[in-house]
């Protein structure tokens, strides 16, 4: 799987678990505070996979 890939599947993922967590949360929510929350997603898991590779390294 390209690099490509990996980041459409970690943006459709983050997008997907943003709404369903500000609309569980926060039912009243703006539409930009959901997309910064997917972005803040999309950039935990490029954050947790640079600490897992270094560690193994």
């Amino acid at each position: 799987m390209t690099k490509f890939y990996i980041f459409i599947i970690r943006v459709v993922l983050g997008a997907a678990f943003a709404v369903l967590l500000s609309r569980f949360f926060y039912p009243g929510a703006n539409i930009i505070y959901v997309a910064c929350m997917g972005m803040f997603l999309v950039g935990a898991a490029y954050i947790a996979e640079y600490f897992r590779k270094k560690k193994s390294t």
